[in-house]
């Protein structure tokens, strides 16, 4: 048995699913995060229940990926015991019922959940649930995700529904549209298909791709063209296609179903949001908000981090101290030990310090609805490089995980759009690189030189994204973006949302940390970073200016990005940095780790999103930028 959870974006659809489950998945004020299923289990009533988070879908008729993921698991799982619980935003509910409506003509055991019901009534809007279960046939609960209100009536309720198996009502529309419906319903009458025929002539006037192509075997040629002339009668009579004749009808009910139980009250206070809008959203001011607030990011996590790391810093070269005091007649046993200490002191330095605010801030700024806020007024920058502004999304959440950042290209359409957003979002400076850039820029020079590496980062993604569109021309189309109302996380959200980011790091990169540096130490001890370093010496000495030693760090820096600064520390003997690289070294260090070819992980979804060819291509041009940029600043900087 499942629940299947099914919503437009920004309904709160996985801030339910992550209220009963816990952080399995990201609820983000943005769409296109959640672009594959997450599945989770619960207990009710003595039973075991799952629970399926669907994409965000405005129609069973998709536009894109994430909606093609919903519909084709909709479809796949039809004959299986489920219950569909269609989430909406009760503040906007004359648009989400037309979702609900299609929902509805499955036919098949389903709740409306009415979320965000405060927000519906600060609008002004009193919506009668009674009436409106009568007018569906179907339960109908109301919800506030954020603050788990109704959540248990609604799994309670969707238990309650599986062993009664109603299925909701059948609301029909003008008699002219219900005639063609009934026509092709009657001409598959004698066809063996898996869906109710009612559903399956209203899919097939729509002309819907996906379900043509399922039932596409079962159809015999006769069929097929006598349910296409039923079509083109229906199409004669405005002549208008038939797939917008039906949703126009759908457009019409779902109005007039709220005209019927919704009372709006037009002399509503203005909301305080709407003005904090005018100020955020304003073409001069917005901007200006938009780098103060960026800068104030950072420069708190710079002021924490740089205020926490020196105590886990000193502690941690103490016991090294006391290694090599008391193990330096045992050389193999002292390195295996300073490299666990190294790896584990590191993973401490990067988390507490760095990780831990930086996650704190990007939940806050997501949860609130500002980053939608973000992508809209930067979606004219966008067109200039020549993308769609939806490109913004995957490159915000680079910020955090470039991995998750190239998975969430699969909204985009356009083949080219995935591969220009795909190779400006390895640009972007992941969590793992602003440790990097946080841990040796922002603590041994200054915060305002690790914020010029961001600006210049930024310049450097515009001017690429601007040579790859002049390489790969083609028109991409407008944004249509909703902006999501502003929303006050509460604390255990964030620390949540927080821990499911930062638990990535712990139980994937840590251990990594640690047998990275464990490996760094032994291969010291048999002098083989001796040959690694000779090989790549033409690069890191002849052409960039730095230590011999840095080219085993580069290497390992291949599998994550952190390893680059912890594998630093084991290959200059030190974690004061300051005391054996110049000023001019940090700076070429740092920017060379900062563009240079991904992490295995970020290789990975590159590979899974757009192949292996252009997967290599990829990291071939992010590796020469790196060389050409990172030689750049060493020029820049030895002239100071």
């Amino acid at each position: 048995m499942e629940f299947l959870l099914i919503g437009q974006p920004n309904c709160g659809k996985s801030t339910i699913f992550n209220e009963v489950i816990g952080y399995k998945s990201i609820a983000s004020n943005f769409p296109g995060v959640t672009v594959t299923y997450t599945k989770g289990e619960i207990i009710l009533h003595n039973g075991k229940f799952n629970i399926i988070d669907l994409p965000g879908t405005y129609s069973l008729v998709p536009s894109d990926d994430a909606e093609k993921a919903t519909i084709t698991y909709l479809y796949s799982k039809y004959n299986e015991d489920n219950v569909i619980i269609n989430i909406c935003d009760a503040s906007v509910l004359s648009r989400s019922l037309e979702l609900t409506l299609q929902l509805m003509e499955l036919q098949k055991p389903m709740i409306l959940v009415l979320n965000m019901i405060d927000e519906a009534k600060r609008k002004g809007i009193n919506i009668n649930t009674e009436k409106l279960s009568d007018l569906l046939g179907i339960p109908v609960i109301t919800s506030i995700g954020r603050e788990g209100v109704g959540i248990y009536e609604i799994f309670d309720t969707a238990y309650k529904l599986s062993k009664e198996k109603k299925v909701p009502k059948i609301i029909e529309g003008p008699a002219d549209v219900e005639k063609i419906i009934n026509q092709v319903e009657n001409r598959l009458e004698n066809i063996d298909l898996q869906f109710n025929k009612r559903f399956a002539a209203i899919k097939l006037i729509e002309k819907d791709e996906i379900f043509v192509k399922l039932i596409d075997d079962k159809l015999a040629e006769t069929e097929m063209s006598d349910i296409n002339s039923m079509i083109k009668k229906l199409e004669s009579i405005p002549n208008k296609d038939s797939s917008f004749i039906i949703s126009s009808v759908r457009h019409n009910m779902s109005f007039n179903i709220f005209e019927k139980v919704a009372i709006v009250n037009r002399n509503v206070k203005r909301d305080i949001r709407d003005l904090i809008d005018n100020i955020l959203l304003h073409p001069i001011l917005g901007h200006l908000f938009l780098i103060l607030i960026l800068y104030l990011s950072f420069q708190i996590v710079f002021w924490f981090g740089g205020l926490i790391e020196p105590f886990f810093g000193d502690f941690f070269e103490i016991i090294g101290n006391y290694l090599q005091t008391n193990f330096k007649h045992n050389p193999l046993i002292y390195h295996s030990l300073n490299g666990l200490v190294q790896g584990v002191g590191g993973g401490i330095m990067i988390v507490i310090p760095y990780l831990f605010p930086f996650f704190i801030i990007l939940s806050l700024l997501e949860d609130t609805g500002y980053l939608a806020r973000v992508a809209y007024m930067v979606d004219n920058i966008m067109h200039k490089i020549g993308l769609h502004g939806t490109s913004i999304f995957p490159m915000i959440m680079g910020y955090g995980c470039t991995v998750p950042g190239i998975l969430a290209t699969r909204i985009l359409k356009s083949d080219r759009d995935k591969f220009i957003t795909a190779t400006l979002t390895t640009l972007v400076p992941c969590s793992a690189r602003l440790t990097v850039i946080l841990g040796l820029v922002g603590f041994y020079i200054s915060g305002q030189a690790a914020i010029l590496i961001y600006i210049l980062n930024i310049v450097i993604i515009g001017i690429t994204g601007k040579f790859l569109s002049k390489v790969m021309p083609e028109v991409s189309p407008g944004l249509i973006l909703e902006i999501p109302k502003y929303h006050l996380p509460s604390i255990k959200s964030l620390l949540s949302k927080t821990w499911f980011r930062l638990k990535d790091f712990v139980y994937m990169a840590w251990p990594l940390l640690i047998i990275g540096s464990i490996i760094m130490e032994i291969i010291s001890y048999y002098k083989w970073d001796n040959t690694i370093n000779a090989i790549l010496k033409p690069l890191t000495v002849q052409l960039l200016g730095l230590p011999v030693a840095v080219g085993t760090v580069l290497l390992f820096g291949i599998m994550r990005k952190e390893l680059a600064l912890i594998m630093l520390f084991s290959a200059l003997g030190t974690n004061k940095i300051a005391q054996v690289m110049t000023t001019t070294q940090i700076m070429t260090f740092t920017m060379f780790v900062t563009f240079y070819i991904p992490c295995l992980a970020t290789i990975g979804a590159l590979s899974r999103e757009l192949k292996w060819k252009k997967a290599g291509i990829v990291m071939l041009l992010t590796f020469s930028l790196a060389i050409i940029i990172s030689f750049m600043t060493r020029i820049f900087y030895s002239l100071f």
